[in-house]
């Protein structure tokens, strides 16, 4: 199992970017949709808000890539997605025929928070700029 930590920590870093870097680039482009999303929701400051998504998943997205800063990336991440998750999938205030689809959502989001605890735990792996800086 060991031969393939490394190949599977590279792997976990860009399946896991192929989440955020995508929605983050997207909101660029939909940035008033984006802002008047998180307005719905109540939160204050929406385009403060989306501003900071933006460059957590952009800027998180990249460094997962390249395994720069991986760890603290990963915690970025992870506590964006757990915190992003109760304001936007909070399925348990929704009428039960609508809160399938958001509970699904909400336990995908969980799961992926605990894939990046634990590229946090363990880091980027030998096909990174963090083991290149460290070597």
């Amino acid at each position: 199992m060991n031969a393939l930590q490394n190949p599977f920590a590279l792997l976990a870093r860009l399946l896991l970017a192929a989440l955020f870097l995508p929605a983050g680039i997207s909101k660029i482009g939909g940035f008033a949709g984006t802002a008047g999303y998180i307005g719905s929701v109540g939160l204050p400051m929406p385009e403060l808000g989306a501003a900071i998504a933006i460059a957590v998943e952009v800027l998180g997205g990249i460094a997962l890539i390249i395994g720069f800063g991986t760890r603290w990336a990963a915690l970025a991440l992870a506590g964006f997605t757990l915190v992003a998750s109760f304001f936007f999938h909070a399925y348990w205030a929704l009428p039960a025929e609508q809160q399938m689809v958001q509970q699904l959502m909400f336990m995908k989001n969980i799961g992926v928070v605990g894939g990046l605890l634990a590229l946090a735990a363990f880091g980027a792996g030998a096909f990174s700029v963090d083991a290149r800086r460290k070597a």
